[in-house]
């Protein structure tokens, strides 16, 4: 995973590094996946810091009580048969998605270490840039991304560069008149968790209970791309208590759904489009595996198949109009430059908004305060007072 490239930034877009006293960067940054086909660049191999929970009622919890282990069905060759849909919508306990939770999980964490060890949290901490796995998601797909833009919210404290995502109006309005089939489609994809993970490691898996979206497990991890420290956090599926090694991140498994395939022209699809957002969610935390469950028109699994995150642009290198991880990364390395060199006001309660359609390019606008600043007073006043914990709910 550790690869160093020549460093390529925005093609031959002149970016200037913090503290260069250069010009004002360019107000946007382009997307053309041309402009960054450069050299892979240096990415460190990511490295857990720690984990945390968040529970039923989407309380967090600064533990491990909801990884669940890795349980597949036997291999005997036949189909693994899961049905999908059941307990579709009876037993199903969605998370509110009106609630904007920002990077507060996150924060708690940040905080509650800031305490317990506060040197290497501030190490940690310098001149690093913190936000969701997620984000760098979006932020990797968008040179290849043709149908959903985003917004990222940036502020610069005490030295640390925050990006927090917002809801562009064109999500909140699919999210809001999301149709009945795609709800359904988004069950499935948490109701096979539940047929191939279990609570404890030996233990079969209990697909009778409820489905509920608010509980989560999330890692902690730090690494750099480029010259860019970064301390980011994602949802883990499980981890496989069966691998060599147990050591985190390499012992997650990352698990997914997708529709049966039965031509080379939908697998050709299956491999340009779905597996590239595959690809960026698990190469940015070090995740090795994706198990997919392949189902059929019914919604029962029909095939269950195993790609390793390493190979999976194997898939496409022949294919001269896919995708390539250089350009991914390079453009996300020359975004968190463009970041950096924007965001230069250290000031929590000042916002950068960095907006993106496809077919455009990066653009950014500043705000104040509410409703664009994304920093909570309680982890402001706690970093600022050297405070060893947050806040009681």
């Amino acid at each position: 995973m550790e690869s160093r490239g020549t460093k390529r930034e925005a093609g031959e877009i002149e970016v200037a590094e913090p503290g260069n006293k250069l010009p004002r960067p360019a107000p946007s940054l382009p997307t053309d996946p041309a402009l960054y086909s450069g050299p892979f660049p240096y990415y460190r191999r990511p490295s857990e810091l720690g984990c945390f929970s968040l529970d039923a009622q989407r309380q967090y919890h600064g533990d491990a009580r909801a990884l669940r282990y890795y349980s597949p069905p036997p291999t005997n060759g036949q189909s693994p048969n899961f049905d999908l849909r059941d307990g579709y919508p009876d037993r199903y306990q969605p998370r509110d998605e009106e609630v904007q939770e920002r990077l507060d999980h996150l924060l708690r964490w940040l905080l509650a270490h800031r305490g317990h060890r506060l040197h290497y949290c501030k190490c940690w901490l310098a001149g690093a840039i913190v936000t969701w796995r997620g984000h760098l998601t979006k932020l990797l797909t968008t040179p290849y991304e043709r149908q959903e833009g985003w917004q990222l919210a940036a502020s610069r404290f005490q030295g640390t560069l925050y990006l927090s995502e917002v809801e562009t109006p064109a999500a909140r309005v699919q999210r809001l008149t999301r149709p009945p089939l795609l709800r359904e489609l988004m069950y499935m994809g948490y109701k096979f968790e539940q047929y191939m993970c279990a609570d404890k490691p030996g233990v079969s898996p209990d697909p009778s209970g409820e489905v509920n979206t608010n509980v989560a497990f999330c890692s902690v991890l730090r690494s750099r791309l480029g010259n860019h420290p970064l301390l980011f956090s994602g949802e883990v599926d499980c981890t496989n208590p069966q691998v060599p090694s147990t050591q985190p991140p390499t012992c997650y498994v990352e698990l997914k759904t997708s529709k049966e395939m039965h031509s080379p022209g939908q697998w050709k699809s299956f491999y340009r489009h779905k597996l590239l957002k595959w690809w960026a969610q698990s190469f940015l935390p070090g995740v090795p595996n994706v198990v997919a469950g392949f189902r059929n028109p019914e919604g029962f699994v029909c095939s269950l198949k195993t790609f390793r995150t390493m190979e999976m642009f194997e898939y496409v290198r022949n294919d001269r109009d896919s995708w390539n991880p250089s350009v991914c990364m390079n453009f996300c390395a020359a975004f968190l430059s463009f970041a950096q060199n924007t965001v230069v006001e250290d000031d929590p309660r000042l916002v950068y908004l960095f907006s993106w359609e496809p077919g455009g390019p990066v653009t950014v606008s500043e705000h104040r305060d509410a409703p664009h600043a994304f920093l909570p007073p309680w982890y402001v006043e706690a970093v600022t007072q050297d405070l060893p914990s947050p806040p009681k709910d």
